[in-house]
């Protein structure tokens, strides 16, 4: 394709043929751009802001929640220490007290960035991915505890990792 046929930032925006691969005219929803070394990639230009929205709104409502969990399995960690069973021979040796606190903190922090997502803070979502994966480290860290509500609360984190991730990929503008 010729750059006289892009439009600004390379997308294509004439309606012919593309050049040397021989795709067709970009005048529907999808169409084509240059990519690295010669190979063309597809573009869509369907997105709409509704689906920015929606993940956005979903990755926010599901760090609300995975903070409340946070925060509840903390708490119960620091009030009763008897609920989770101790493990003898881990090798990342913290005493159910210093994990509580750990959850509880976290939770309190994914939770208040939850809340910032929701408010529309694009800051939150960058800072969301960070604290999600970090939350998922610590739940993987914490399996011999609580083996269920630690796999549970990772996948909710990877989950919530990719609804922020696409969400900032798919910002319109």
């Amino acid at each position: 394709m010729t750059t006289a046929q892009e439009g600004p930032g390379g997308v294509p925006g004439g309606t012919g043929a593309s050049g040397a691969a021989g795709t067709a005219s970009t005048t529907g929803t999808a169409g084509y751009q240059p990519g690295a070394a010669g190979y063309e990639q597809p573009v869509d230009y369907a997105r709409s802001g509704a689906s920015v929205v929606v993940g956005t709104v979903l990755a926010g409502v599901l760090m609300i929640i995975a903070g409340l969990w946070g925060f509840v399995e903390g708490l119960t960690a620091i009030v009763k220490r008897q609920f989770y069973t101790t493990v003898p021979n881990y090798t990342f040796r913290l005493s159910i007290h210093g994990w509580g606190w750990i959850h509880l903190i976290l939770g309190i922090v994914v939770l208040a960035a939850g809340i910032c997502v929701l408010v529309g803070m694009v800051w939150a979502r960058v800072i969301g991915v960070a604290l999600a994966a970090l939350s998922a480290l610590a739940n993987f860290l914490f399996i011999p505890y609580y083996p269920v509500w630690a796999l549970i609360v990772i996948a909710l984190d990877v989950f919530i990792i990719w609804a922020l991730v696409t969400g900032l990929q798919r910002q319109p503008g």
